[in-house]
């Protein structure tokens, strides 16, 4: 018989910023995966069993990327700036956000999108996910393409052959 005072109590709540950081910077692979230096994410969903959708709490260091400009096939994005001045760089062209404001990206708009940090100072935001199966990714300024297979992503170059 297992006593309810032995187990661990699930996980409620934290204080966000005391996540451990993810301990693979990039799931892309090289030359791609370099590019993502400066870049801290911790995935706070996973921490709640979450499996609809994450949300990770990132940080960008001065001339730090949130990712690879990319568009997502069927996941839905959003972001929300907490501290410092990113870019958001969109095929519209460019928008500077700054603590309070949020973007969203609809899955399968084609558009194209990632955060800079041209400033001086860390960027801090959150961004949200959904995990729909059958996601793909396109990158319009990379030989790069992903496809998430079986819950891992698998990057291709755009004629098809893998990495």
């Amino acid at each position: 018989m297992t006593d309810n005072k032995t187990r661990a109590a699930p996980l409620t709540a934290i204080v966000a910023a005391d996540a451990a950081p993810r301990t693979k910077p990039s799931n892309y692979p090289e030359p791609f995966a370099s590019r993502m230096a400066g870049r801290e994410k911790r995935p706070l969903g996973d921490l709640f069993g979450l499996t609809n959708f994450g949300v990770n709490l990132t940080r960008l260091a001065p001339g730090a990327v949130s990712a690879l400009r990319h568009a997502h096939t069927r996941q839905d994005e959003f972001v929300y700036i907490l501290e410092g001045t990113p870019m958001l760089v969109t095929d519209e062209g460019e928008t500077p956000l700054r603590p309070g404001m949020c973007a969203g990206f609809r899955a399968g708009s084609g558009n194209g999108h990632q955060l800079v940090n041209r400033s001086g100072a860390d960027v801090l935001y959150l961004e949200v996910g959904d995990r729909t199966p059958g996601d793909a990714a396109t990158y319009p300024d990379d030989d790069l393409q992903a496809q998430l297979v079986e819950g891992k992503w698998r990057f291709l170059r755009k004629d098809g052959t893998p990495y």
